[in-house]
């Protein structure tokens, strides 16, 4: 297995031991029905460290694992994830105006490896993915980013309502592309400290996220279908926030 593929661990103490020596967990299934001192150990373990938790039936835990998985399997990231909050003051004593990229259930790892390998090009600083709902990164994701994930800083946040407040607090301007928005992208002022949302082309960004942000915008198109692939409309957001920044471009 490459290094950049996400890894099965299975049974309670590998779990822990990965879990206390750094290893970054993308989600642990737990068996369905299994009651007592495990299911309260697992239950604390992803509470305490922010780990996805699904509760499965024994069939689908023995079609991923046919050894003795004891009723619990994590799934290893190929990446360390970072905290906006550990990273932003960082990255604002660095630069003045920096940019994320926020990304709302966005389910196609393909789509998020295109995303990042846009943002990493394109000068952005940071992606932000909700805990749930979110496609867990793999190696096709990194394959497809051309490196890009294990280059540009991947925080995983709990609630992006929450990263969004925050944000909003440090002083930094929360957009959203929306077919509703008052402004095209080019009419929008990046120059200013920005987060911009995304979400997936079926269901686009969650209403109360597109409620939360500070301004709407749209990409203007004269096409009859109506919608981008959402790694082509983060390109062209963020050529556009780069080439306002950049005027001799």
């Amino acid at each position: 297995m490459e290094d950049n593929e996400v890894s099965i661990i299975y049974g309670r103490h590998p779990i822990l031991e990965a879990v206390e020596t750094g290893k970054t967990i993308e989600k642990i299934l737990f068996q369905q029905g299994l009651r007592g001192e495990l299911e309260k150990e697992i239950r604390h373990l992803c509470r305490d460290h922010e780990i996805p938790l699904q509760v499965v039936p024994k069939e689908r835990m023995n079609r991923v694992v046919s050894g003795n998985h004891q009723g619990v399997i994590a799934y290893t990231s190929p990446i360390s994830y970072q905290n906006i909050d550990s990273l932003l003051p960082e990255i604002l004593e660095k630069k003045e105006n920096p940019v994320f990229l926020i990304l709302d259930s966005i389910t196609d790892v393909r789509n998020i490896g295109a995303i990042a390998r846009s943002a990493e090009v394109l000068g952005a600083d940071g992606i932000i993915l909700g805990m749930r709902g979110t496609a867990p990164i793999n190696g096709d994701a990194i394959k497809t980013s051309a490196g890009a994930l294990t280059r540009i800083p991947i925080c995983r946040e709990n609630s992006l309502a929450n990263t969004i407040t925050y944000l909003q607090e440090m002083g930094i301007i929360v957009s959203v592309s929306d077919l509703k928005g008052e402004k095209t992208v080019a009419q929008c002022n990046w120059n200013e400290p920005t987060a911009i949302i995304l979400g997936a082309e079926g269901n686009g960004v969650h209403p109360s996220l597109i409620k939360a942000a500070d301004q709407k915008f749209i990409i203007p198109q004269q096409g009859e279908i109506n919608s981008l692939n959402v790694s082509v409309a983060a390109g062209i957001i963020l050529y556009e926030v780069m080439r306002q920044r950049n005027p001799t471009i």
